[in-house]
């Protein structure tokens, strides 16, 4: 029975046991997946996400609005990667605040009671607080403000945008050429090119000697395509991945072939040969029908004068009979 005190003692807890025992406990909080919700401000992440949540930059942003604003304010916020975001919404009015009905939404859904309303003087300041971890959770998001008429202001969060030439880029048959695509001030996880078929897009294959994909720098993606052939035109597309979505853009490339940019010379040559020959003809024509002109007039003149000779013939004869009768 003595040994009964001993062997308590030795099970019981050590300090370093109650602490692993609490970091357990920590662990297994409920959290919003499990159904039951957690006891944090503004948001419902699960302790872990919450943990990371705090490595994460602040993205604050706010958009004013007032009882005479006659259209929605919209806001665009490019995102690259997780981030906590603080939304805020300034509404100004004349009437009774109290009277002011105040809600957000994501997209179409309308979202919890989980945002700040205050007010002060005449403004009325709500304010919505969350974290962005996935694709999921970008769009739009819309604070409203209900008194007489409904006003409303839009935050839209969406991943960065890729820049190209607005110009298709043209190249010849044999040639090489290099499409390009950038990404201002942001650098994705990855790039990806594809070509158009028809409707499809179908990855480049790299492992072609035809196609080298490269970036000298992460905000960069180059496709340089060699031996160029006239079906190698068409579209080709950008792919960028980041944390939270994808965006791409497309080039579009022209081949032509040698002769075609002989055409419309060989046309104007054409053009030419045919005014010359046509001024030549017209020449000769005007020549052979002034020549003809001439001669109808000499022929004219000639029997003009063969006129007039037999004239000057017949009225000397009757005056040279009227002279002899004297005799």
């Amino acid at each position: 029975m003595r040994a009964l005190p001993g062997l308590l003692a030795a099970r019981a807890p050590t300090p370093r046991l109650l602490l692993l025992l609490q970091c357990l406990l920590a662990t297994a909080r409920p959290s919003s997946a499990d159904g039951s919700a957690l006891d944090l401000p503004f948001t419902s992440l699960p302790l872990r996400e919450e943990m990371m949540a705090n490595n994460f930059s602040l993205e604050s942003h706010n958009i004013s609005l007032t009882e005479h604003s006659n259209m929605p304010v919209e806001k665009n916020i490019t995102l690259e990667r997780p981030s906590n975001v603080n939304l805020t919404c300034h509404f100004t009015t004349s009437g009774d605040l109290n009277a002011v009905n105040v809600t957000w939404k994501k997209d179409s859904e309308q979202l919890e009671n989980n945002y700040l309303v205050s007010a002060t003087g005449s403004t009325l300041y709500t304010q919505y607080r969350f974290t962005i971890i996935n694709s999921k959770q970008m769009g739009s998001y819309s604070c409203f403000f209900r008194e007489e008429k409904e006003q409303r202001g839009t935050f839209n969060f969406k991943v960065p945008e890729l820049h190209r030439k607005n110009k298709p880029l043209i190249s010849y048959v044999g040639d090489s050429t290099v499409l390009t695509c950038k990404c201002q001030n942001c650098f994705p996880l990855n790039w990806t090119w594809y070509s158009t078929n028809g409707s499809i897009k179908v990855p480049v294959g790299v492992q072609m000697n035809k196609y080298v994909i490269n970036g000298t720098y992460a905000n960069e993606t180059k496709l340089k395509i060699t031996q160029l052939l006239e079906e190698d035109g068409g579209s080709y597309w950008c792919h960028a991945l980041f944390q939270l979505g994808e965006s791409e853009e497309h080039i579009e490339l022209v081949v032509l072939s040698y002769l075609v940019p002989l055409k419309p010379f060989l046309a104007i040559v054409a053009e030419v040969v045919l005014l010359v020959a046509t001024i030549l003809l017209c020449e000769k024509y005007t020549q052979k029908k002034k020549k003809h002109s001439d001669e109808g007039k000499e022929f004219e003149q000639i029997e003009q004068l063969k006129s007039d000779d037999s004239n000057g013939i017949e009225n000397n004869v009757p005056r040279h009979r009227k002279n002899v009768s004297y005799f």
